[in-house]
């Protein structure tokens, strides 16, 4: 059905055996001095085994002095780095797949402290709005020497042996600055028209090609569009002006166009959170498509092989994503066997990129997926061993952490039994799905039912764990993951009225909260999704409160500002700096910042204070075996801390 997926495709000289790529995507993996190391070793080589018939890394810095996006980006800027890019093309390459790097310079989207005189550069001396980094105007001479890095960095991604190398000139960075009129103000021969802004791509391309073979692969990679007409400013690069941009690389010697969109000042249009569908920008690679000869890569938040297919049918040459091959590296093998129904997939939570971002304050935490605790852990995790030997083992609860336990641990061999109190599968996944643009966590629970499905698992709903049920499965070991329970505070008088939802009962009322006029306490990610649910589906006019000073405190900004501007469409009412006194009589009264005494009528009041584990009971220490917490029930956290918890419990039995 997807065979066309897996069709080889030349680039110049280079023949990848099937149309999916692994998009380059910052991860943290490099050593402190640019180096690559065992970790993007293993990283990458999974990708290929996984199935991606061509695999790019992340940004690879030309200048370390003034061009470092963090402090373990890869660096390629002198000839030492040659021989760990070599070890790392190799292990790719060892899978059959091919293997490309990506060269940039950040300029002023760039880490100052990082940079030589604590200033970044650029073409014009215009800062980005989103890191306000102080920055400087390239003269006309440091151009040129750009230029020489770019140049250099090549010959020597070419010297490593790798298959190919990829101009970055998207998302914002300096090439892309060059190129887009939006940060592009110069009046020498690198701006002032088309042809002028794109003049220092031309002579990286011709240079590159001068220092390496005829038949090497040159790609470029650009943003079709930045999308800066969504955040006020109706300038910067838009879809007609990249195709008048890809017919001139490829004129120039470009082998082929890698199409992406944003930068840093539009980041939601570059890395989509929930608020995207799939496939929002196909448009974009298969306009470029039929405008050049060259071949196209293309992504548009890949998460289905028919999406892909649309892209491909649609003229494009190959199909990119990052964050769906960092979620699953298999994509590619269970499309091409037929077992699309067991991809895992990404969930657009946004935490791989809110990881990388803080990996800023700590160089040694890398990058991390919610839904694959093996990402970036390749080299440090043993391939699991069949060693069960049928031997039982209950997990108890089935939300991310026991449900990944328990596919761990069947996959291990053991009997395993899972205990669910709950008449479903996937503890509170279940309530997280249901506000709007969350419907991707069905995806994960679907995604854990048809692979335990395959393992000797046994699933029982309704159950309660007892001492007595647990004590007659005679287990050899038990995983407690029962979750947590929504924060009540005793403090608050009325709490315990009927007319007092948590958030799952307000999302799972019956009847549902048709119209009504609500009170949401709380404005954490779940009290914000309760508050857009109400608001947006179910015609409720709410009123969101939150006891500190601003609304959605400890949101990662990226999911702010896509949920923000769905529920800023409606008329919910925001209110920082309210401490919740008492409820009565359905009226919520609050303290307000400046003292005054609040009081809110309503019809019902949602209490999302945040969670509290559900602790394994006394009697787990008289079954006489292990008992291993994972998930929230050792520690309230996300899902990529419950899927990482209850992966490594699995492996500790």
């Amino acid at each position: 059905m997807y065979e066309k997926l897996f069709e080889p495709v030349r680039i110049n000289g280079m023949e990848v055996p099937n149309r999916l790529v692994f998009e380059p995507m910052g991860n943290y993996y490099a050593e402190l001095n640019g180096d690559a190391s065992q970790r993007d070793c293993d990283f990458y080589a999974a990708r290929g085994a996984g199935g991606c018939g061509l695999v790019i890394t992340e940004v690879c810095s030309v200048n370390r002095t003034t061009g470092r996006g963090d402090a373990r980006n890869l660096v390629i800027d002198n000839d030492e780095a040659i021989p760990s890019f070599r070890k790392m093309a190799e292990a790719t390459q060892a899978t059959g797949a091919k293997f490309a790097v990506e060269i940039y310079h950040p300029g002023c989207q760039g880490v100052p402290p990082l940079c030589v005189d604590g200033m970044t550069v650029s073409p014009s001396g215009q800062a980005s709005k989103l890191t306000n980094a102080p920055t400087r105007a390239l003269a006309h001479d440091e151009v040129l020497a750009v230029i020489d890095d770019f140049i250099q960095a090549g010959i020597r991604v070419w010297k490593s042996g790798a298959d190919a190398v990829e101009l970055h000139a998207a998302h914002g960075y300096l090439l892309c600055q060059f190129l887009s009129p939006y940060t592009n103000h110069r009046e020498d021969e690198f701006g002032g028209s088309v042809e002028g802004r794109a003049e220092i791509v031309r002579r990286i391309i011709q240079g590159i090609r001068e220092g390496t073979s005829p038949e090497w692969p040159i790609l470029v990679r650009l943003s079709a569009d930045e999308y800066m007409r969504m955040v006020g400013i109706d300038d910067g690069i838009t879809l007609p002006l990249a195709v008048e941009y890809c017919k001139l690389f490829e004129a120039w010697g470009a082998d082929a166009i890698d199409v992406s969109a944003g930068n840093y000042e539009t980041m939601n249009w570059a890395w989509e959170p929930v608020g995207f569908d799939e496939g929002w920008k196909s448009e974009n690679g298969k306009t470029i498509a039929a405008a050049v000869s060259i071949p196209v890569i293309a992504c548009s938040v890949v998460r289905h092989p028919q999406t892909a297919l649309d892209l491909v049918d649609g003229g494009v040459a190959m199909v990119g994503s990052a964050r769906q091959f960092f979620a699953d590296p298999e994509w590619g093998n269970k499309v091409r066997d037929g077992r699309a129904n067991e991809i895992r997939p990404c969930i657009s939570c946004m935490r791989c990129i809110e990881s990388l971002m803080a990996a800023h304050e700590d160089p040694f935490t890398p990058m991390v997926c919610s839904v694959n605790p093996e990402a970036g852990r390749e080299c440090d995790l043993a391939a699991l061993e069949k060693d069960g030997a049928g031997r039982p083992v209950v997990v108890v609860g089935s939300g991310p952490a026991g449900l990944e336990a328990a596919k761990v641990l069947g996959l291990r061999g053991f009997e395993v039994t899972v205990l669910e109190r709950a008449e479903r599968v996937g503890g509170q996944l279940v309530f997280a799905a249901k506000p709007p643009k969350k419907w991707r966590l069905d995806w994960l629970i679907e995604y854990y039912q048809t692979v335990l499905a395959q393992l000797p698992v046994t699933i029982r709903t309704g159950v309660e764990a007892t001492a007595e049920e647990v004590a007659a499965l005679n287990p050899v070991a038990v995983v407690w993951a029962a979750g947590s329970e929504p924060v009540k505070p005793a403090s608050i008088p009325g709490l315990e009225s009927e007319f007092v939802l948590t958030p799952p009962e307000a999302i799972m009322a019956d009847p549902a909260l048709e119209g009504e006029n609500v009170v949401v306490v709380g404005s954490g990610m779940t009290g914000i999704e309760v508050a857009e649910m109400l608001s947006s589906k179910q015609g409720c006019h709410v009123e969101l409160y939150e006891m500190v000073d601003q609304i959605g405190p400890g949101i990662f900004f990226q999911n702010m500002i896509d949920i923000m501007g769905r529920l800023g469409q409606t008329d919910t009412g925001m209110h920082p700096g309210h401490k919740l006194l008492e409820v009565a009589d359905k009226v919520a009264v609050f303290e307000a910042k400046d003292g005054q005494r609040v009081e809110v009528p309503f019809d019902h009041l949602v209490l999302s204070l945040g969670m509290r584990p559900t602790a394994a009971p006394s009697w787990t220490e008289e079954l006489g075996v292990p008992v291993i917490v994972a998930g929230d029930a050792g520690g309230v956290g996300r899902i990529q801390e419950a899927v990482t918890g209850g992966h490594d419990a699995a492996r500790a039995v």
